[in-house]
Formats: C-alpha cells, structure tokens, sequence
C-alpha cells in the first residue's frame, strides 16, 4: 500500500479509505452485506481480482474481519468496531455528493441491480402484507433488466434471476425515473401520472407499495446550488 509519507491523522485514514473502490466497498458491508456476492451485486463493475485485494488490505488494516459460515466453505465479512466507526464517515461523503454533485442522473449513472438491492435493505418491514408479495421489476430506457423483489417478513430478498414464484405486482418502469425517485428527487405519484412509471396488479397493493419503501439514507439531503 502507498502511503504520503505524513504524520497527519487525514493522511494515514485516507491511506486505508481513499483507495479506488474502498468507500463502495465499505458503504455496502455498512449497509449489511456480508458476502462475496453481495458485494458484486452492489459493484457490478469492480473486477474480482481487485475486490479480493481491497477486503485484503481492509482485514490487514483490522476494518473487517472473515468468518466461515458453519462447517461449510463459504466465507462472510464482518466489520470490525473500527470498520462500523466508518459509518459516520461513509454516510457524511454521501451526504456532500448528494448536495453537491449528485443533481441529475443520466444514463451513465443507472445500475438497475444495485437499485433493486438497495430496496430491498429498505423495506418497512412493519407494513408490508401479512402474506408475501413477489414483485417484479421491468427496467427500459437507459438500462435494461428484470429483477425480482421477494417481500416478506422478517427478511425481504432481491432476485438477479427468476426465482419462479408467481408474481404478485408488476412495476414498469424507466430506468431513470425509478433511480430519481430512490434519491428523492421526484416521488411515485409523479412519475405514475407521467407515465414513466407503471404498476399492474391487486388495487390495494399498488396503491401501498410506494409506502413499503423508506427510500435511499440519502434521498432527504436536498441539493445545493453552487456559487462561484
């Protein structure tokens, strides 16, 4: 690992933090995720050579922790105390981009599997239907896709494949609007009325399924406009 060569308590963190990928990394163990393939869910793109490496150098430096699961093979990642201290930190970066530079999403932007993984760890869990509701989400415009939401107490799971259960709602949408409406930057109904965002299933669930969500940690953070 490069250092700066400092003493500065800035410096050393941004040794361990500031590497490529480390703050993606760190904000989806935060959020819960614990194995390997969640964590490339969360970052399709990151090849998996070089998140190996990074979770190496995050255990080296004593922010996470490798547990086998049971008697089996299969491998989970646990933040330490000084990994979860990070949250603070992971949720104040995100809070600066959301006000400073996050103010449009364009096609570039949109990665329908992390938004489908992302609303599943932010379900209200306490309002759902007592009998569990499969929904399946049509993605078109910028990104195309099918996923699949599996709701259900106490643990609610996304599906990157069919996990052929009949499906109880059906959500069309454009892969943009859905993505802003996750960030707070225009609500359901509009993008219902406007057509980009289409429901087909029982009345009571979709007049009650924008209600299931708690939307994304950062979609309360409104933007800035930035002087010069």
């Amino acid at each position: 690992m490069k250092t700066y060569g400092q003493f500065c308590p800035v410096a050393k963190a941004a040794e361990i933090f500031a590497q490529r990928w480390t703050p993606l990394i760190l904000r989806e163990l935060l959020m819960g995720s614990r194995k390997f393939s969640e964590l490339e869910i969360g970052m399709a793109r990151i090849p998996r050579s070089l998140l190996t490496q990074r979770l190496r150098t995050l255990e080296n430096a004593g922010l996470l922790t490798r547990e086998t699961v049971g008697n089996s093979k299969r491998t989970e990642y646990h933040l330490t105390e000084a990994g979860a201290d990070l949250f603070d930190v992971v949720k104040g970066l995100g809070d600066w981009g959301q006000k400073w530079v996050n103010h449009s999403i364009g096609h570039d932007d949109v990665d329908p599997a992390l938004l489908v993984w992302d609303m599943h760890r932010r379900v209200n869990i306490d309002i759902l239907p007592e009998k569990r509701v499969v929904v399946q989400l049509e993605f078109h415009g910028a990104a195309k896709g099918t996923y699949w939401l599996i709701l259900e107490r106490p643990e609610p799971s996304a599906c990157m494949q069919d996990p052929g259960l009949e499906v109880d709602l059906f959500l069309s949408t454009d892969t943009v609007a859905l993505h802003r409406v996750w960030m707070g930057m225009t609500s359901f109904a509009e993008c219902m009325d406007d057509g980009l965002i289409e429901l087909d299933g029982l009345a009571a669930h979709v007049k009650a399924f924008p209600g299931w969500f708690k939307l994304s940690i950062f979609s309360d953070v409104k933007p800035a406009v930035m002087t010069r």
